[in-house]
């Protein structure tokens, strides 16, 4: 399943090591994003699942053996005994991971893979790709979720992106707290709730305005939500509210100055008897907008989202990284960093403990060393954020429920000191709530540097 979803170098990587005689090296490496985005205070993580569902179902098909053998640049690695290498490959590590919908932040791992190095290599592009998108859609959808209030949001955006893309934003978007998706494929996939009125073009294709908002009222009398907007938005507004009547549920706009325009269907929305429709408001919305209209008290009690959030518009890609962090050869553990100029690693397997105050917000994360024991003196009872989810490439329990990836993600956003819930841009000096390396784990860093002979004001 998706062997060749990968770029060439993890391929001529794992020829590499087994033409060399390393498959039985077993390696451990961390994925982790080096820094966070300009406008953004914290992520929230996703993904994991279509990680686990990739892991689980790995293998490379004759199809895709044979068309390897054509590709230049590994050619000459494609000898028949790779090939059959290759046709008995299934990922057979383990897997450590933050839970989807957990609060982090950066250079702390967000999850873990131990296995034989080949297997620990191919893998790397596509854990990346679904990582990095699933948690760059969450982490922006958090913002537009906190913006909103009490007032819900739907997740409008599939015709602005890719269409696999689409449907996991929609499972994003929804797992961090959006109320419903238009796209009808992540509802039947992940039972996200699906929902949505008529286009323009319903209207224009009819006689006129009335025509269009009767007929829609006659065929889905229980759902009638009317697009007021085509011709003008306040005749549109009187024509829904005098036709449907008591049927109508809500009207939407898609246009012009929103705030003014809401005030005013309210009003007329009242007037004629519908007290209890709604008002729908899209067209190019953002967290930052969002938050503008409801300061300024726009009666709107649901925001469609779609551009912003699919192709996270302010900070379009997360750059998480995948390194190396230890190697086991021959029953010994040689820990490993990276140490280049602003791209620098931790060695070791690690773990992120998480602190949290009587009021359950978080006041420090620690990242140690795997089997490290929390100092007293960092706080009381930490959580630890890496969990087992995969043993040998087998999963350690079924998928977990969206519903419970919701939660999870409700009180991770709860759990945040106040300052990380501000919406504008931090400040050049704000570093967040960066975690501390324990002081095991700076030695560690030390002492790595040292066996490399790699300079101090080298490292980074």
């Amino acid at each position: 399943m998706d062997a060749l979803a990968t770029d060439l170098y993890q391929l001529t990587m794992a020829a590499g090591y087994f033409h060399r005689g390393m498959t039985d090296a077993v390696a451990t490496c961390e994925m982790f994003v080096r820094r966070l985005p300009r406008r953004r205070r914290y992520l929230i993580a996703m993904g994991l699942e279509r990680v686990l569902s990739y892991l689980e179902n790995l293998r490379f098909t004759e199809d895709e053996i044979a068309y390897l053998a054509t590709i230049p640049g590994l050619r000459d690695a494609m000898t028949p005994a790779f090939a059959d290498y290759l046709r008995g490959l299934r990922f057979t590590g383990d897997v450590d991971a933050m839970p989807e919908g957990t609060a982090a932040f950066a250079n702390e791992p967000l999850l873990r893979v131990r296995g034989p190095i080949v297997e620990a290599q191919l893998v790397e592009t596509f854990l990346l790709s679904a990582v990095n998108h699933a948690t760059m859609i969450a982490s922006k959808a958090a913002r537009v979720v906190e913006s909103a209030g009490d007032a819900a949001v739907i997740e409008f955006g599939t015709r602005r992106t890719h269409p696999d893309a689409a449907v996991d934003a929609a499972r994003a978007a929804y797992a961090v707290g959006f109320a419903a998706t238009s796209n009808v494929e992540a509802g039947r996939r992940f039972g996200v709730p699906v929902t949505g009125t008529a286009a323009h073009m319903w209207t224009m294709a009819h006689d006129s305005e009335e025509a269009a908002f009767a007929a829609y009222t006659a065929v889905f009398p229980s759902a009638s939500i009317l697009l007021i907007d085509t011709y003008d938005t306040l005749r549109g507004a009187e024509r829904a509210a005098k036709i449907a009547g008591d049927k109508l549920k809500g009207v939407r706009l898609d246009s012009g100055d929103l705030l003014e325009q809401s005030r005013a269907v309210r009003v007329i929305l009242d007037e004629n008897g519908c007290r209890t429709a709604k008002i729908v408001a899209s067209g190019d919305l953002n967290e930052i907008r969002i938050a503008e209209l409801r300061a300024a008290g726009a009666p709107i009690d649901t925001y469609g989202v779609g551009t912003d959030l699919v192709t996270s518009l302010d900070a379009p890609a997360l750059g998480g990284v995948y390194k190396l962090v230890e190697l086991t050869v021959g029953g010994k553990t040689r820990p490993i960093a990276k140490f280049s100029e602003g791209k620098g690693t931790f060695p070791g397997a690690h773990q992120v403990l998480r602190f949290h105050d009587a009021a359950g917000k978080i006041t420090r994360d620690v990242v140690t060393l795997d089997d490290e024991a929390a100092d007293p003196a960092w706080g009381r009872d930490p959580t630890p954020l890496l969990i087992p989810v995969m043993r040998g490439g087998k999963r350690l329990a079924p998928a977990e429920p969206l519903a419970a990836i919701r939660a999870r993600a409700a009180a991770s956003r709860a759990s945040l000191p106040a300052d990380l819930h501000l919406l504008d841009e931090p400040t050049p000096s704000w570093v967040g709530l960066a975690p501390q390396p324990s002081p095991r784990l700076s030695a560690l860093v030390a002492e790595v540097r040292a066996a490399y002979a790699v300079p101090q004001k080298e490292a980074s």
